[in-house]
């Protein structure tokens, strides 16, 4: 069974890449279930009705978020009751949606799926470890495969995570940080891994803002409303190949695509 884990997508521009790059990816690599970071999939920032209905319609199965998860505040109309949509599970736990579910693909396979997010140089949640531990003894019993989407900053504090829970998490995959990392692969205990799965959205970008925004803000260091990008899209991903017997991982393949104009 082949999963495919989307990094975060940004805007209009990256729901345009799914649209256009999705169904052969689909094709060419048998993908059975989807994930997606889309904590930047309305305008940039947070998520709305309309757009995550949108993300559902091409077929993507789960929705993570992050640290800009109640930037839309329409978000609260329906994060409680959407099962395929979850927050970081280690906010505080009055706050609404889930952190974690646990989904049904393949031959009758059990994928749980959780959001985490890191606390160095990001806001200070609860600890992410803890939070892990405690829900594992809820999942390892229910789901056949469990992934993390771990929205982090300090790549250290990414490997960190993966390092102390390899063996007992199937993937360990970082968002965040817009960049995609080179580091993808499969440590000794059967984690799979990646620092950062990188970004759906405008190519030619800074982190899918605009250059000049974003350039102004650093030099000038006054607020700076930032916009989403135009032109040439992309799509950034990997492909979790999980043995149909031990549902183990076996390989874990990056993709990057580029759509022209």
């Amino acid at each position: 069974m082949n999963i495919l884990f989307i990094g975060d997508v940004v805007g209009k521009p990256g729901r345009k890449a799914l649209r256009s790059l999705l169904p052969d990816i689909k094709r060419t690599h048998k993908i059975e279930f989807i994930i997606a970071n889309a904590e930047n999939a309305a305008g940039g920032r947070g998520l709305t009705h309309e757009v995550m209905d949108e993300l559902f319609n091409l077929e993507i199965d789960v929705l993570t978020m992050g640290n800009h998860v109640w930037d839309n505040k329409e978000i609260y109309n329906f994060i409680e009751n959407e099962k395929r949509l979850i927050r970081p599970a280690n906010y505080p736990p009055d706050c609404p949606g889930q952190g974690y579910g646990i989904y049904r693909a393949g031959i009758d396979r059990k994928i749980a799926v959780v959001n985490l997010m890191g606390r160095v140089f990001l806001q200070p949640l609860d600890c992410p470890f803890r939070v892990m531990e405690e829900l594992l003894q809820e999942i390892k019993e229910q789901a056949d495969i469990i992934i993390v989407d771990f929205h982090a900053e300090a790549t250290s504090e990414k490997l960190a995570f993966a390092h102390y829970f390899d063996g007992r998490l199937d993937a360990v995959l970082g968002t965040h940080t817009h960049v995609q990392t080179a580091d993808a692969r499969i440590f000794p205990g059967g984690t799979a891994y990646i620092t950062d799965l990188g970004m759906t959205g405008p190519y030619d970008s800074i982190l899918g803002m605009d250059k000049a925004m974003v350039i102004q803000k650093i030099m000038s260091q006054r607020p700076v409303r930032l916009e989403v990008a135009k032109g040439p899209v992309q799509i950034e991903a990997v492909v979790l190949n999980m043995d149909e017997n031990t549902n183990k991982v076996n390989g874990i393949e990056r993709i990057s695509q580029v759509l022209s104009q």
